[in-house]
């Protein structure tokens, strides 16, 4: 109370040495909380554990059979790996193959495809990562002390003998190098050798683009030896057809692998004959990008072309610019595609479905060109020109066509009637030749004093019995935009139809 603590239990302490016990009540201390351990004194605790557990192990006798015995035996390993290696290493000559002089030496290829990055058309030819793996066995190799296999540090390899190996129709190539060689050397006890690499490469790919962008290419990677001929190496698919791996899990942007195929042929040249194993693969390229980047935008220009059918002919400024401006971007869409492709010599099949849609769209301009000139062109050079033979036809009497042809004239009525500014003119059965105006005027003067001229108000009438010549009207050329809004959609829903049904199939 107060901040005072009670006292702690009392303890007796009893004295028995003289005849009656004697006992006394003792205050306990209180105890107070203890603190945890440093880790200085955790240590200290620890390390006094083992040398316990040492001291106890060591006088059971059971000691030397744990962890003495453990790093006696891996110092031994170690000795006897080192010393075979040396063994093995010492003398062997590099320059010489296996069984030199005797049977060619079989090495086995095997190889895990990591990934395709790229596939060029423009360059032809397409970019490959992958775990190369050969095999083969030299006896100078082989080693029975153990009954394991030996992977040794890369830098082994520059002191074994390895095979030629190229590509054939490589590029080029590397060798990748973080953070060391990835390069593998593993020995077996029967002197089979496993060399591994991790390579990537670029290897010529030769395409046909006729069908472009609906087309299928097949690409191959080329193996072989580069100086030894059959008589030395023979190359072969290590396991058939499960040789390559990692082919049916890959994932292409552009393209799906459909299938591949290994093959193995000797080839000849002038220095020997050569067994070439080739790896296959056939690609189908995916439309679903030149659908949305090519093929529809195409569609919905020459579409847009067609919108100048509904505008009157009358808004030259609209039909014009507008016809010009899809002109004009279905030939970027035209450069831009050549940019993404090499200089070839045959037509693709996308060239001729922009250049049919190039050639619906230039069409529908020049539409416009020829109603343009149907009503603003030909119709006022007509009226005028008819308008002036007229104005002959009102100095001259009739007359038949002289010797020279230079005037016939039927029988005819003329009627020129003046209202409002407005003319009106009917002819028929004129004929008229360049020269004839001057034979016409001196006609016209010899005659005139005998003719029944009449004037009546402004209306100079000359009759004849029959044929009546009236001047051609102006036909209705937005008919031609009529027919046109019907003849290019249907050219051009034909035109895809063959198209499709051409290349899809």
């Amino acid at each position: 109370m107060n901040g005072i603590q009670k006292p702690a239990w009392r303890e007796e302490k009893c004295d028995y040495t003289a005849g009656e016990p004697r006992c006394t009540r003792v205050h306990l201390p209180q105890k107070l909380p203890e603190e945890p351990p440093t880790h200085v004194q955790m240590w200290t605790h620890a390390l006094t554990h083992i040398k316990r557990v040492v001291y106890l192990r060591t006088s059971l006798g059971f000691w030397p059979l744990t962890l003495t015995s453990f790093f006696s035996e891996t110092s031994a390993n170690m000795t006897q790996v080192k010393e075979i290696v040396d063994r093995l290493l010492k003398g062997y000559d590099v320059r010489l193959r296996p069984d030199f002089g005797g049977n060619p030496v079989t090495v086995g290829m095997s190889i895990h495809i990591s990934s395709i990055d790229q596939i060029s058309e423009v360059n032809m030819d397409y970019t490959i990562t992958m775990y190369f793996q050969q095999s083969w066995r030299d006896k100078r190799l082989a080693y029975s002390d153990f009954d394991f296999n030996l992977t040794l540090d890369n830098r082994v390899a520059d002191q074994l003998w390895l095979p030629d190996t190229y590509f054939l129709n490589d590029k080029k190539s590397f060798l990748h190098g973080v953070t060391v060689k990835n390069r593998m050397i593993r020995l077996h006890p029967d002197g089979t050798v496993l060399y591994g690499l991790r390579i990537t490469t670029t290897a010529a790919c030769m395409m046909d683009l006729r069908r472009y962008p609906l087309d299928q290419q097949n690409c191959t990677l080329e193996i072989e030896s580069y100086g030894y001929t059959v008589d030395d190496i023979v190359f072969y698919w290590q396991g058939n057809d499960s040789a390559v791996t990692g082919m049916d899990t890959l994932e292409l942007p552009q393209f799906t692998i459909m299938e591949q195929r290994l093959v193995t042929r000797e080839v000849v040249f002038t220095t020997g004959s050569y067994l070439r194993l080739s790896l296959s693969f056939r690609i189908k390229r995916n439309i679903g990008y030149f659908i949305l980047q090519t093929y529809m935008p195409s569609v919905l220009i020459t579409i847009l072309s067609w919108v100048s059918f509904w505008i009157n002919y009358d808004a030259s400024a609209a039909r014009v610019a507008l016809g010009v401006t899809t002109v004009l971007t279905m030939t970027t869409i035209n450069t831009h595609l050549r940019e993404t492709l090499p200089k070839i010599p045959y037509v693709k099949a996308i060239d001729i479905y922009l250049m049919g849609c190039f050639v619906f769209v230039f069409l529908a301009l020049l539409e416009y060109a020829f109603v343009n000139y149907t009503f603003f062109g030909r119709g006022p050079s007509e009226q005028s020109r008819q308008a002036q033979l007229t104005t002959l036809l009102l100095l001259f009497s009739p007359s038949q066509v002289d010797a020279h042809g230079n005037i016939a004239l039927s029988v005819l009525e003329v009627t020129n009637e003046v209202e409002e500014s407005e003319a009106s003119v009917n002819i028929s059965g004129l004929q008229l030749r360049r020269g004839a105006a001057s034979r016409a005027a001196l006609n016209h003067r010899r005659r005139r004093r005998s003719s029944g001229c009449r004037h009546r108000g402004g209306r100079l009438r000359r009759r004849s019995p029959k044929m009546k010549l009236r001047m051609p009207t102006l036909h209705d050329v937005s008919v031609v935009d009529k027919w046109s809004r019907l003849v290019f959609p249907v050219t051009f829903a034909f035109f895809n139809l063959f198209y499709w049904l051409y290349y899809v199939n």
